[in-house]
């Protein structure tokens, strides 16, 4: 009597494809609040593992805008002869800002392409990896915030009142980087230039805002077109509790709102519509 040979392939477990699991924008987000966890743990490694073999470790967060604005405080001051009253605090003040955009952007396109084998061996929300790189830019904002603080009490600038609003600039700022960042990781995943092509767009993008120099060298005739630059907007909400030691105006405030929501929105809605694509485009 002869055994029936059964295929090896009935006996074998079908593999969970995250390609095959497409979920709807909402569904994505509610996703993402079930794997808060995996969030928090991916948030946690990324700070652990960059700064995992320096002896400054996390230090280093607030050493590197420290520089930065040491070196440009110089040159401005002594080569361009800026008169900029508490010109560090200033600079410093911006390249946080642009640090955390800049940072934020460029780990959402690396995570999203580190994630790819993943998303075919197990179900992971595609959106974990870009919005656990804007947690951990976020974190470093928060640490910068300490250098900031220690510059301006050397360079004597006062302490404002308005400073209290700072929490609805850095929210509105990571709602709009979030936002960029998943569209553009998304652009990435099917486009691979669109990542070498970016580092050059921030350059401009960078020099074509009043991060280091001061927003009164911009012409009038210039002006309507620095104010479509939204990262104009982002520094600005930053700066002016702190510099200028006021609240933004609602004339200030409403297109900034504009445009954190709608690229976040934006960013969000494209992201989700390609989520089963992913895996399989890295």
């Amino acid at each position: 009597m002869h055994k029936k040979v059964t295929p090896l392939a009935t006996h074998l477990k079908p593999v969970y494809d995250s390609a095959s699991y497409r979920l709807s924008a909402v569904s994505e987000l509610k996703e993402l609040g079930r794997y808060r966890y995996l969030l928090g743990q991916l948030i946690r490694r990324d700070i652990l593992t960059r700064y995992k073999r320096s002896v400054l470790g996390v230090a280093w967060t607030m050493l590197n805008p420290l520089g930065t604005m040491l070196i440009l405080t110089f040159v401005f001051s002594n080569f361009f002869k800026s008169n900029v009253l508490h010109y560090p605090v200033y600079i410093l003040s911006g390249l946080l800002v642009w640090n955390f955009f800049a940072q934020g952007t460029n780990a959402s396109i690396s995570g999203l392409v580190w994630g790819g084998s993943l998303l075919k061996r197990i179900y992971i929300p595609s959106s974990v990896f870009g919005v656990s790189a804007i947690g951990t830019a976020l974190v470093n904002l928060v640490l910068s915030l300490i250098p900031l603080v220690i510059v301006m009490l050397v360079d004597g600038a006062p302490f404002y009142l308005s400073m209290l609003f700072l929490p609805i600039s850095i929210l509105l700022l990571t709602a709009f980087t979030l936002g960029f960042g998943l569209f553009i990781s998304s652009l990435a995943v099917f486009f691979p230039d669109v990542a070498e092509m970016y580092q050059v767009l921030l350059t401009a993008w960078m020099y074509l805002t009043p991060i280091i120099y001061p927003e009164s060298l911009i012409s009038a005739k210039w002006m309507p077109v620095y104010k479509i630059n939204p990262m104009y907007w982002m520094v600005k909400m930053f700066r002016l509790p702190i510099f200028e030691g006021r609240i933004p105006s609602w004339q200030e405030f409403l297109p900034a709102s504009a445009w954190a929501a709608g690229m976040l929105v934006v960013g969000w809605l494209y992201f989700t519509s390609r989520t089963e694509e992913y895996a399989y485009r890295v």
